[in-house]
């Protein structure tokens, strides 16, 4: 070559970069086989709650071993038949948590928390949140009826008021998967309810009509309301109570009389007075009042 000088360097160039690659490679292997990982059972699928887990539903990963999620499994068998409550995601960890209890069948059954019950109730496309109560979904319950309270005649006696708050959505017409890809309006909603609520949704329905009412997933928040009734909607105020009659001014009656005075006895020689002589009555007052008539 012309330039041996020039040559050497590009050859000590790739001998050097062919080194820093072996290096970097080296390192990477030893950070990796230095952080020690477990395998996961894991969703190989979307899975729907109340679904029976099967072998092919499900997958081993590997999990960071310091921060390997509590409750986890590390085997697919322990899992086969068992039962999950919540929907499940793929690549989601498969938690004790998430599953009903040992023997529970699939079904709707197997999700309902212990002492609570599932109540169905029919809704329309307007009752039911415009199909946008999903299962899982949490909402309010609504009732308008007429307030037996009130006693007054010719007063609406509507009332619409909330009776039951973060009531779990269970299942919407007859499926209990979560598709979250648009709304479904149906003519019916399973309800997760506690043996009190049950009573009092039933009653609910039965006298009046219901509402669902859509809430924020993590908002746990009781609110207490009085009720909304057609007075308070429209701003009325409650008009002043009829004040009395204005206090009556007596009544005044007179009665004229007309009398002759005579003159006193020790003046014989004044001639007789005539005078007028008047009765006033001012309620329960009556006096008489004399007074000379002006002579034409």
């Amino acid at each position: 070559m012309k330039n041996p000088r020039a040559f050497l360097m590009i050859v000590v160039s790739v001998g050097i970069g062919l080194g820093a690659v072996v290096l970097a490679s080296r390192w990477i292997s030893q950070q990796a086989a230095s952080v020690a990982s477990s395998k996961v059972v894991v969703a190989a699928i979307n899975i729907d709650l109340g679904t029976p887990l099967t072998p092919q539903m499900l997958k081993l990963a590997d999990w960071p071993r310091g921060s390997v999620p509590a409750g986890a499994a590390d085997d697919i068998k322990t899992l086969d038949a068992r039962v999950v409550k919540t929907s499940l995601l793929q690549g989601e960890p498969v938690l004790e948590s998430k599953l009903a209890p040992l023997g529970a069948t699939g079904g709707l059954s197997a999700v309902i928390a212990e002492g609570n019950r599932a109540m169905t109730v029919r809704v329309n496309d307007v009752v039911g949140v415009a199909g946008f109560a999903l299962p899982g979904n949490y909402v309010d319950i609504v009732v308008n009826t007429e307030d037996e309270s009130v006693k007054a005649e010719n007063v609406n006696k509507s009332i619409s008021k909330i009776v039951l708050e973060h009531i779990m959505v269970l299942a919407v017409a007859q499926e209990q998967n979560r598709d979250e890809t648009k709304p479904k309006v149906v003519n019916a909603v399973t309800l997760e309810v506690t043996p009190a609520q049950a009573e009092k949704l039933d009653l609910a329905r039965s006298v009046g009509t219901l509402s669902l009412v859509l809430r924020n997933q993590v908002d746990k928040s009781v609110v207490t309301t009085e009720g909304s009734t057609k007075k308070n909607l429209l701003n009325r105020v409650d008009e002043p109570p009829v004040m009395a009659a204005a206090t009556q001014q007596p009544v005044v009656k007179t009665e004229v009389k007309h009398v002759v005075k005579k003159s006193a006895a020790r003046k014989p020689s004044m001639q007789r007075e005539s005078y007028e002589q008047v009765e006033v009555v001012r309620g329960a007052t009556k006096t008489v009042e004399e007074f000379k008539p002006s002579v034409q």
